[in-house]
């Protein structure tokens, strides 16, 4: 089928090279009847290409202008009104990882501060790390930085892998107000999941690990060896996602095709409880398709055997790894197909442009009546690499989802708000916000529990 640009990350293995995945597989989803009205917003002033972040009232972003060059917007979360933008960069992150976004932190009090990489040259400096009023853009602190995959928000903290260019790599924990640095842990590592007292964190090398620090002192509460669930072999270059259920951590690692034997690495799910670290299931050899839900939240995978051949498709229950429902190899339509899911994501849709797709019930793997069926797919399924000044190729923006007629394999207009799923926005504090085809931002109020997106 279609290949399309990972959106999981891909790796730097810290003992050699770089290497970057090349494939994931696409997927859909569909639509709902007429929505009730909610509040609404559209801000079409922005080019969009990372995930946006909210917190305290206030929408993050990075956007993309004419020429080629970054910058950082914030917007009232309230009606997608511009609070301030101020130019942004990139230092040492990896294509695969795509543009990163910014990361907000509450730190009481009503107030939050907006962390951000911005432009900054000067001896062996390539970046400056700037903490700002998240709804006034006035600077709080400033950090120089040498390369770094970017900030993000841990708990009331802020982490930052510094010098990941370097032997020298390291993730430093910050004070949000101030800028102090709390502690330190050597190596580069990516917040998956934290709260106000704890983070789950992967420790990218060569043998991958799994950590829950205390966020206080840095203390190791437990670890876990990505290998254990997984087995020998996982090579972090093919990608990987993480997303939180109740109490448990999902996790996804993608397989990489080792070049010097041709074969694949470990690759699939697994299950860890957030407290101990304690293993609850596994899924090995199985792919995540794309667009889905989040690893933590209704994942939809393959399986792949030792040739590398695809088999079928499969929901799972993110809490107990258990098969909702699945559509056997043999009922798979061909070739040139996209997937499509509906809201709920209880049917399975082939989409083909311009022409008939075919669509399967999940629960029973049997097909149903395309006539009328609608499903949300990739607006675009050949994304060009973004033009970026003075930055490696390779950097794409998130992707858009587009509603379609599947007896048609046409774009159709959305009903209601035109929404897509909230198992690809995701949704903060009752807010859904995602990306249209052109980059513009759109906001909705509807009332949806917190949950991860498709991007986390």
């Amino acid at each position: 089928m279609p290949a399309i640009r990972p959106p999981a990350k891909p790796i730097l293995a810290l003992a050699g090279a770089l290497a970057l995945s090349g494939c994931a597989l696409s997927g859909c989803s569909g639509s709902e009847a007429a929505t009730p009205a909610y509040p609404t917003w559209h801000n079409p002033g922005v080019n969009a290409v990372s995930r946006t972040v909210s917190a305290g009232g206030v929408a993050a972003t990075t956007s993309l202008l004419p020429g080629g060059t970054l910058e950082t917007v914030a917007f009232d979360l309230a009606s997608g009104r511009k609070l301030w933008a101020q130019p942004a960069t990139m230092a040492g992150r990896l294509p695969g990882m795509g543009v990163p976004a910014p990361a907000l932190v509450d730190t009481g009090g009503g107030q939050t501060v907006a962390v951000t990489v911005d432009p900054f040259r000067r001896g062996r400096w390539n970046a400056l790390l700037v903490a700002r009023d998240a709804r006034t853009g006035a600077r709080r602190w400033t950090r120089p930085l040498n390369s770094t995959f970017g900030p993000q928000r841990c708990g009331a903290l802020v982490c930052v892998p510094e010098n990941t260019a370097l032997e020298t790599a390291r993730m430093v924990v910050l004070d949000p107000a101030t800028g102090k640095v709390l502690w330190k842990l050597p190596g580069i590592a990516e917040v998956e999941w934290s709260d106000a007292s704890r983070a789950v964190v992967l420790r990218l090398a060569r043998h991958p690990v799994l950590e829950s620090r205390d966020l206080r002192t840095g203390k190791l509460v437990w670890k876990l060896p990505v290998e254990q669930p997984l087995g020998a072999g996982v090579d972090l270059s093919g990608g990987w996602s993480f997303g939180a259920t109740s109490g448990n951590l999902v996790g996804y690692v993608a397989p990489y095709t080792v070049p010097s034997t041709k074969k694949l690495s470990a690759f699939g799910f697994f299950s860890v409880r957030i407290a101990d670290g304690t293993v609850n299931w596994i899924r090995p050899s199985v792919v995540r398709v794309y667009p889905s839900g989040n690893p933590g939240f209704a994942p939809v995978v393959r399986p792949v055997d030792e040739q590398g051949r695809y088999g079928g498709f499969a929901r799972l229950d993110a809490e107990s790894g258990r098969v909702l429902g699945q559509i056997p190899s043999d009922r798979i339509p061909g070739s040139g197909w996209w997937l499509a899911f509906p809201e709920r994501m209880d049917t399975l849709g082939f989409l083909k442009h311009g022409k008939a797709g075919t669509v399967f019930d999940l629960a029973t793997g049997r097909p149903g009546e395309i006539t009328g069926r609608r499903g949300w797919s990739f607006c675009v399924t050949d994304p060009k690499p973004l033009a970026l000044r003075n930055q490696v190729p390779g950097f794409y923006s998130v992707a858009s989802l587009c509603e379609f007629d599947l007896a048609r394999g046409e774009k159709v207009t959305p009903r209601g708000p035109g929404a897509p799923p909230a198992w690809f926005t995701g949704s903060q504090g009752g807010w859904r916000i995602w990306r249209d085809e052109k980059g513009g931002l759109h906001g909705v109020e509807d009332g949806t529990g917190t949950a991860p997106g498709m991007y986390g």
